[in-house]
């Protein structure tokens, strides 16, 4: 009887054991393939007599999911087995499991800042960080005994015959970058920069500068607003900017980039003393005279700069009030950062 058939082939796959895959995977195609076992039982159904349709239907459907089951619990065991295998078997593994890392904030910070800028045409430019006094100081109009250059103390290397130092600044990537690319140019260059100043909790010898450069026909001071507005706006979710007068030797005119950071909380008062603004950066229209170092005609071409701290950023964003945090490495500071990309 037909019934009886399909309990035997029951009793058949509770006994079935087998470590081998390819056993495991004959079994399935004996019952569960498209030429096996069950669906020639589901084929044989119209034939089966009225009376015995129900428990014939039964007896398949268990069949099947015996089948089913029996498949996945072996092959559960042999993956379960394999990889425990490669766990134990394999002497080269660490003892310890190696915990996840995350992205410093710094890189977290830069990384957005790229992707901000990228969008509306930056690229990236780099450079090296042990420089000499012409890319970091006299094409940026800086010459010898200027009273500028008191503004950055420098970490010098080598004096004489010729200045070799620290970067003071990442502007000295810009000089680079103008030597080698003609206009239209418009880039930003983020990097590590040097000054011999006091550690403190505000101010350190070692942090990160990003700087961006603007130079084609026409280009105005509107242009360099609404830049510095659009990346206000992408990366503070500020909407009001204002640009104090101020002077940096390498643009004129120059301003200091101020947003309104708002007075919501104490945190706010705090940190913009009181006045809701708040100050980010530096920016001005590239000076002609940079331009000619750097062989590109000032009556032709105009051109904007910035530049803005990143510390500084990543310290308002996430209201980290030592920049000494960033350096000391303390795995308790920085898995707080794990969840952000």
């Amino acid at each position: 009887m037909m019934i009886d058939k399909i309990k035997n082939h029951i009793a058949d796959v509770e006994r079935f054991v087998s470590d081998n895959m390819e056993e495991i995977e004959q079994f399935r195609i004996k019952y569960l393939g498209k030429k096996g076992i069950l669906n020639e039982f589901f084929a044989a159904f119209k034939d089966v007599p009225n009376e015995t349709k129900k428990e014939y239907g039964q007896v398949i459907n268990q069949l099947k999911t015996k089948a089913q089951e029996k498949v996945t619990l072996l092959k559960e065991a042999w993956e379960n087995a394999q990889e425990e295998n490669g766990i134990y078997g394999d002497l080269s593994r660490p003892g310890e499991p190696v915990t996840l890392g995350s992205r410093h904030p710094i890189s977290i910070v830069k990384n957005r800042i790229i992707e901000v800028f990228s969008n509306i045409g930056f690229n990236v430019s780099e450079g090296p960080e042990i420089e000499d006094d012409w890319h970091n100081f006299s094409a940026l109009n800086l010459p010898e005994y200027h009273p500028a250059r008191d503004m950055q103390d420098t970490f010098f290397i080598q004096k004489n015959p010729e200045d070799i130092l620290l970067r003071t600044h990442t502007s000295s990537v810009q000089v680079r970058y103008m030597d080698e690319h003609k206009p239209p140019i418009r880039t930003i260059s983020p990097g590590r920069v040097f000054r011999n100043e006091a550690i403190s909790a505000r101010s350190h010898c070692i942090f990160h500068q990003v700087e961006g450069l603007y130079i084609d026909k026409n280009v105005s001071f509107a242009d360099l607003k609404q830049t510095l507005l659009y990346f206000t706006k992408e990366m503070f979710g500020k909407s009001k900017i204002r640009l104090r007068p101020s002077y940096f030797p390498f643009t004129e005119p120059s301003a200091e980039i101020d947003i309104y950071w708002g007075l919501e909380t104490e945190t706010d008062y705090r940190i913009t003393k009181g006045t809701g603004w708040l100050e980010i950066g530096g920016c001005g229209m590239v000076d002609p005279n940079v331009l000619k170092n750097c062989n590109i005609d000032p009556e032709e071409y105009s051109g904007f700069a910035f530049g803005m701290g990143i510390e500084r950023i990543a310290m308002l964003l996430y209201q980290i009030g030592d920049i000494r945090m960033f350096y000391e490495n303390d795995v308790r500071f920085l898995e707080q950062f794990k969840s952000i990309v």
